[in-house]
C-alpha cells in the first residue's frame, strides 16, 4: 500500500481527483475517453498482445484491460497495479476475465512489477507526474521485470507550439533523452509520435533480444 504522506507527490493529483470524482472516469486525469483509447490503440498496434502475460503499471480503473477485451485481444493474463485503493476496488469489481488488480506504489515497491511474471509491461500516463529521476527508476525496474517487452507513453517536449498546454501536475519529458535511454539498453526500439496532432504524445516500445 502506498504511503499517504508527502514523499510521493506524483500521486497527489490522482488522490485529489479521487476525492472529487471517486472512481468515475475523471479520476484518470485523461482529457477524454477518446484520447485515452487512442493511446491504448497505439499500444495494441505496436505490440502483439495475444497470448501474452501483461502487467499494466498505473492501471487506474482497469480501462486498458477492458479496451483489450472489447477488441477481442486474447491475452493470457493481465495484472493491473495502482496506488489508489478507490480505482483498484472499481477495477476489481468490473469482473473482467483473466484479470487481477493489486493496490501498491510501484515507484517505491518495484517488486510489484514482477507479479504474474509479465512478458509485456505497459505504462500509460503514469510517468507524467514524476521527476526525471523517478521516471528513470520506474523504467529501469520495469525493463528488468519485463520478460519480453516494455511499452510506455509520455508527453513529448518535441511537440509543436500549438500542442495542448499542460496543467501544473503534468510535465513533458525530454523525448531525445527517453530515446537515448531506450537505445542504451536494446537496439530493438520502436518510436511513434504521429497519433496526436502536433506531436503532443510519444510512445516507445523496447524489446529484449538474445
Amino acid at each position: 500500500m502506498h504511503k499517504q504522506g508527502g514523499r510521493d507527490p506524483y500521486l497527489q493529483p490522482y488522490r485529489e481527483a479521487a476525492k472529487r470524482h471517486g472512481s468515475d472516469f475523471a479520476v484518470t486525469l485523461w482529457a477524454n475517453r477518446k484520447s485515452q483509447e487512442l493511446r491504448f490503440d497505439v499500444f495494441r498496434q505496436m505490440c502483439f498482445l495475444t497470448g501474452k502475460r501483461i502487467l499494466d503499471a498505473g492501471c487506474s480503473r482497469g480501462d486498458f484491460a477492458a479496451f483489450l477485451l472489447k477488441r477481442d485481444v486474447a491475452f493470457e493474463h493481465y495484472v493491473g497495479i495502482d496506488a489508489l485503493a478507490e480505482v483498484i476496488d472499481y477495477a476489481a469489481g468490473r469482473g473482467l476475465p483473466r484479470c487481477e488488480f493489486r493496490c501498491g506504489d510501484f515507484v517505491t515497491q518495484p517488486e510489484l512489477l514482477s507479479i504474474g511474471k509479465p512478458q509485456v509491461i505497459c505504462i500509460s500516463g503514469a510517468l507524467n507526474t514524476m521527476t526525471d529521476e523517478q521516471v528513470r527508476t520506474v523504467l529501469g525496474s520495469a525493463w528488468a521485470a519485463a520478460g519480453e517487452t516494455l511499452l510506455f507513453n509520455f508527453l513529448s517536449d518535441r511537440a509543436q507550439r500549438d500542442a495542448p498546454p499542460q496543467d501544473a501536475f503534468a510535465r513533458r519529458l525530454n523525448t531525445l533523452d527517453m530515446l537515448d535511454w531506450a537505445l542504451g539498453r536494446t537496439w530493438h526500439v520502436v518510436f511513434r509520435q504521429d497519433y496526436f496532432k502536433s506531436g503532443h504524445d510519444a510512445t516507445i516500445l523496447m524489446r529484449k533480444t538474445q
